[in-house]
């Protein structure tokens, strides 16, 4: 399974918040500590404080920080809203019609189960166990 980049840069972007806690930080500062585009950051940016993760401030000397403990923020969160859903394969076609195997096939059970394993691993951790080693991370960032 690959992770879509919005779901890739959301850790990255917390990961940056955490790392800079308790300074704010912004989508620039991210964007040029990982070499991202900054087009997509702000609407993590944005949907990350909707969800309460991140407070945002406006304005000059805005930005963001994180918005709780990083040890309760959870990795399978955050990659579910990234994702937006934990199916692997859709059965159906474009038009909604199901595939000519569907009643047989066990394609989608199996792959099914796995993507519960992974969620299940990821269930596991916290973005405080992604930033354990953060004074190598800072200078890898140069923060």
């Amino acid at each position: 399974m690959r992770l879509n980049a919005y779901s890739d840069y959301a850790l990255r972007v917390l990961m940056h918040a955490a790392l800079r806690a308790p300074e704010r930080t912004t989508v620039d500062d991210v964007a040029q500590s990982y070499g991202i585009s900054r087009h997509l950051l702000v609407k993590i940016v944005h949907d990350l404080g909707r969800c309460g993760y991140l407070a945002t401030h406006r304005g000059v000397g805005g930005g963001f920080t994180l918005a709780m403990p990083t040890t309760d923020i959870s990795l399978a969160e955050i990659v579910h809203l990234g994702e937006g859903t934990n199916d692997v394969i859709d059965c159906k076609d474009k038009a909604g019609k199901f595939c000519r195997i569907f009643p047989t096939c066990k394609l989608k059970g199996v792959l099914d189960e796995a993507a519960q394993a992974f969620f299940a691993t990821l269930a596991k951790f916290t973005l405080a166990d992604l930033v354990e080693n953060s004074s190598s991370m800072k200078k890898s960032l140069s923060i």
